[in-house]
Order: structure tokens, then sequence, then C-alpha cells
């Protein structure tokens, strides 16, 4: 049976980002199709000595990116070899941002596996602050053999 929540020194054993990209401090749900991950969002975080420094704000761009990065901790539990794959996102539409993430704030991602092929898959995200949705969007991502990332 698959373990189905997974604290920050799991995630280091699985995830290839570290600080200060890596965006996903916990997995609390884990299934064959859906993943929900959290970012605990800090007045720590770098991004906020320049994003609006009077009023921070959580750049858009890296709500994305924790959606993405929990999207394909979903994907890696698929994968066989997984220590020998990265994914790459490919594409990134329909994205709304619906309400700004602020220090303080949770955001949790909850992202659901639409297509999956041998290497190529479509993921549909939302993330959440509380119950109030701050973000969506659809992902397609492929998936390569570590070294072989531009030859192909």
């Amino acid at each position: 049976m698959k373990k189905k929540s997974f604290n920050i020194m799991d995630i280091l054993k699985i995830m290839p980002h570290r600080y200060p990209f890596l965006l996903v401090d916990k997995i609390t749900k884990l299934d064959d199709d859906i993943v929900i991950g959290v970012k605990n969002v800090t007045i720590n975080e770098p991004f906020f000595l320049g994003h609006f420094p009077n009023n921070p704000v959580m750049p858009g761009v890296l709500i994305i990116e924790a959606m993405a990065q929990v999207g394909g901790f979903l994907l890696l539990q698929r994968i066989k070899n997984m220590d020998n794959k990265l994914i790459f996102f490919m594409m990134i539409d329909k994205v709304k941002f619906r309400k700004p993430v602020r220090p303080g704030d949770q955001l949790r991602s909850e992202i659901k596996m639409k297509r999956y092929r041998k290497k190529l898959c479509v993921i549909e995200g939302k993330a959440y602050v509380d119950e109030e949705l701050v973000a969506e969007g659809e992902f397609t991502a492929v998936i390569v053999e570590k070294g072989r990332e531009f030859n192909e």
C-alpha cells in the first residue's frame, strides 16, 4: 500500500528541488490520480524582499510553480526508476489568478491527473488559501531520462 502523506524529510528524498526553490512543505493526500500539497508562506521568503515590500504578495509564477511541484510529486509516484528521470513542464494553460497570497497564508494545491501516457501527461490544479480559490491552471509535462533533456 502506498503512503498517503509525506513530511518534508520524505519530500526531500523524492523531489529534486531544494531551498529556495522547493515550494512544497507537506503532502497531505496521495492517490493514483489526486495529490494535495501544502506550502506554508512566511515573511522570511526571499521573494518578499523585492515583491511589493510594503505590501507583500507571493508572485503568481511561484504559486504556479508550487502547483507544478505538487503535480510533479504525483507523477514521480507513477514513474519506474524515478532516480533516473526528470519532469519538464512543456505547457501551462488556462491559468487564472483569483486572490493574492500573503505571508502567513497556507497555500494548498489540489492536483488531478487528466491524462497520462508513457512520457506525456496533463494535470489540472487548483490552489487555495483556507477554502478560497486563489489560482488554477492546466499543466502538460514530459518525462525524460536524466542527461537526455535536450537530445530528442
